[in-house]
This record gives C-alpha cells, structure tokens and sequence, in this order.
C-alpha cells in the first residue's frame, strides 16, 4: 500500500483523499475500542461515525474495523493506516510543541498529568512506537518496558516505576501461590512488560498456555473480563489484581530523548524527574 502525503489533514491513496476527520475517527476508536463512545467524544452522531467509516471501507477496499469482545477495535490494516496518519502529522507539527510517541501506559501517564508544557502525545505499544522514533519525526519516545533501550544502549530517562498484576476472569479459580498457576490459560500483550512475567514464571518452572496475543492491555482486560477462566498480567498502575508477581516485574517507565535541537526537551525531562514526581505518584506509580 502506497501513502503519499498532502498536508497536514489529508493523505492520497491511490487517489483518493482521507482527510482528518478518519484520522480522527480512527484514534479515538483505537482508544474506547466503542464507536458509540468515540461518536460522542467527536460530537457527532454514531450514524454519522458509522458512516465515516463505511465509506472509508468502500473506497480503501479492506476492513478498518472488527469486533473485539463487546466493542469495535481496528483491524490490522486499520492501526497500519492510522499509524500512517500520525507519522505525516508529527512531521509536519514544526512547533515548539514537544512531539511525544510512546507505549500505552506511558503515554497515558503523560495524559493524565498537568503538564506545564504544550504537547502532542501518540499512543501506541512500544514496538510501533519506536518505529516511528527511528524515523525522527519525534522528540521523544516514552517506553512501558526499558527492554528496546536496554537491547540497543540506548540512553534513557527513568521517571517511574511500575509492576505486574495477575487479572483473571470472574468467578475464576482462587490463585494463592505461584504454582497455581501451572496450565492455566493466558492473553498476551506484544510490546509490553509481561516478558517480566514469562520469564519469572520460566523461573519458576511454571508452564503456562498462551491463548492469544493482543496489541493493548486494555484489549487483553476486556477479553479475560468477558471470557471464562483466562488471566493476564497487566500494569499495577491501571489495573487492579493480584499481586503474586510484584517484586518479579517490577521496571521503569522511561523517556527517550530523540530531538537533540529542540531546547524546550531537557527542561521536560528535568521536570518529570523533579517536581514532576509528586503528580506522577497521584496518578498510581511509584516515584523514582
């Protein structure tokens, strides 16, 4: 598939134009996973959101949407061409506004915080979203798992910590102790810290069944929430569960700095690893 950018709201593929308002729609489905909770976020009618990407479906001539659980997420090709969307807007944002990539649960960090610094925060799992940090079209990729920094020496920026919870479905069986584990059936989450999990359980000489792999921990809570006896490992600072593997998978939320120009970038990452602290702490990680 050829993309070709036409501006900062618009790309042209093979000859049609796809303008903001998909990108739009796309983002905030890829977040709510709801098309009826992404409608009214854009303030427009669910009619209306449907339609948007129906037609979008018609011209492109391949699914952006499926059914995930009881909601709607994107498809494979959806999140392709979403992540295309958001590759020409931050090229084309040249402002003091610090452009910012990242995994879920970093990125999201950064969102719920006051920030006294204008930003633009791209939410992805850390995989893609170092992908788009190679190209340099960022100024600084944040990382759920310090695994990408630490297999290429990559310098970064601890700002919190965070751990593992075990999350199950309801009425599941009553886990106690690590062995209760063995042959239980998992959702996996790609680039996110649960290796931690894996290989504290590989330790432990726990086998374990992975059932499917998913790109976001809120997909895989979604799933294991609505499914019968399944688990995951999810971050402590969003989910509640059990706490079996705390001290297991404990690891650092980080910032990678990508834009050495940009002179506003040391001064964030001062701020986050100062004052910043106390407002990450409110927001359930654990200060450096």
């Amino acid at each position: 598939m050829e993309f070709e950018s036409k501006g900062l709201i618009s790309l042209d593929i093979n000859g049609e134009v796809y303008g903001y308002k998909l990108y739009e729609s796309l983002n905030s489905l890829s977040k709510t996973n709801s098309q009826r909770m992404s409608a009214k976020e854009l303030n427009i009618s669910h009619t209306v959101f449907n339609r948007r990407i129906l037609k979008a479906e018609e011209k492109l001539g391949f699914k952006l949407t499926e059914r995930k659980g009881n909601g709607t997420g994107l498809t494979k090709e959806g999140l392709e061409l979403l992540n295309e969307f958001k590759k020409y807007v931050i090229q084309i944002e040249k402002t003091p506004t610090i452009n910012i990539v990242g995994g879920h649960i970093s990125t999201g960090l950064l969102e719920s915080i006051d920030l006294p610094f204008k930003t633009n925060i791209y939410s992805s799992n850390d995989e893609d979203a170092f992908e788009l940090a190679k190209r340099g079209v960022v100024d600084i990729l944040t990382l759920d798992d310090p695994l990408i920094a630490f297999e290429r020496d990559i310098n970064f920026y601890p700002i919190a910590y965070d751990y593992l919870v075990l999350v199950s479905s309801p009425n599941s069986k009553k886990i106690e102790s690590i062995s209760d584990l063995e042959n239980l059936d998992f959702i996996s989450v790609s680039g996110s810290a649960q290796r931690l999990a894996w290989d504290s359980l590989k330790h432990y000489d726990i086998s374990i069944n992975i059932k499917e792999s998913v790109s976001s921990q809120f997909d895989a809570y979604k799933k294991v929430k609505n499914s019968k006896n399944l688990y995951t490992f999810l971050n402590a600072s969003y989910f509640k569960g059990n706490e079996l593997l705390k001290f297991d998978t404990r690891h650092v939320i980080s910032l990678v700095k990508i834009n050495e120009d940009k002179p506003n970038i040391d001064e964030f990452i001062r701020y986050l690893t100062n004052e910043g602290q106390k407002k990450i702490e409110k927001q359930g990680f654990t200060p450096m």
